[in-house]
């Protein structure tokens, strides 16, 4: 085991937690549609302290052709530490994903965290809203879980090309919130429309915070509507990484501190920055 422990932060934010390389189990890892596949994973106790917006890197096995060589990393879709297991909602698109698909219950896998700095609630909001496109609600899953364990109310916009394709709609329900559900394929999904849905959970009062991840359009209309309406943010990022431990300066993004851009890397500032300082998703 190879394990990192906490660093102080230049930055003001929270010190990093330890990260270990973890041999889990497979449980499940099933299709939920045509595209994405549901990842269960007996998990040990230092990936158990994953919080939400957290990753992991997993080293993701070989498959026909496929020899991916370097990890990937991942958001966490769901913990659940009554039963010690860690969840991840992914799309199978490359080498990597293709390698992770092959796997079946009872298999070993090895995924190396947790890593990063996550998702923060503030005391004072009593309603928040998520706006996730794709793979990128599954990042927002465990967010939600934490906001209704804090009393915290929820409103969940879901984007996905296609109504088959949208996805954990009563996982966001059983965490009482409220779902709506917006695609390309009906014409819901447009900027317009989606700022629309915003605007009116602002007029009722039910938008003290914006949480999103997965489109750049979507985080440009966030962050827009949030400056012109004093409604503060977050964004979780994704990028792709070489060590994913803060060492090879792979995932180096611009991010915006106050009038200046300065480079942040992804896998240690982040993957969770303010919604006003990303520049891109």
């Amino acid at each position: 085991m190879s394990e990192r422990g906490s660093s102080t932060r230049l930055d003001g934010r929270p010190p990093v937690k330890p990260v270990a390389e973890n041999i889990c189990t497979v449980i499940v890892n099933d299709w939920v549609n045509g595209l994405y596949k549901h990842l269960v994973l007996d998990a040990p106790a230092i990936a158990l302290t994953v919080q939400p917006g957290q990753f992991f890197h997993l080293l993701c096995p070989a498959a026909g052709d496929d020899t991916p060589f370097l990890r990937r990393p991942m958001s966490i879709y769901r913990i659940d530490r009554d039963n010690q297991r860690v969840e991840f909602l992914y799309k199978v698109i490359g080498p990597g994903t293709r390698g992770i698909a092959t796997l079946e219950p009872g298999d070993r896998f090895d995924i190396l965290g947790p890593i990063g700095v996550g998702f923060t609630l503030d005391p004072s909001w009593r309603h928040v809203v998520v706006l996730g496109r794709g793979v990128g609600l599954a990042t927002l899953g465990p967010l939600a879980e934490l906001a209704h364990q804090n009393g915290v109310g929820l409103s969940a916009i879901l984007s996905a090309r296609s109504p088959d394709l949208v996805m954990s709609t009563d996982l966001f329900q059983s965490y009482g919130g409220e779902v709506i559900t917006v695609t390309d394929g009906e014409g819901t999904s447009t900027v317009d429309n989606v700022e629309a849905i915003l605007l009116k959970l602002i007029g009722e009062k039910r938008a003290d915070a914006f949480f999103t991840c997965g489109s750049n359009r979507l985080l440009m209309l966030m962050q827009r509507v949030g400056q012109e309406h004093g409604v503060p943010g977050q964004v979780a990022l994704e990028q792709q990484m070489a060590c994913a431990i803060g060492m090879c300066q792979c995932c180096v993004r611009p991010i915006r501190e106050g009038d200046e851009i300065v480079h942040l890397r992804v896998c240690f500032e982040g993957p969770v920055f303010d919604l006003k300082a990303a520049i891109s998703w």
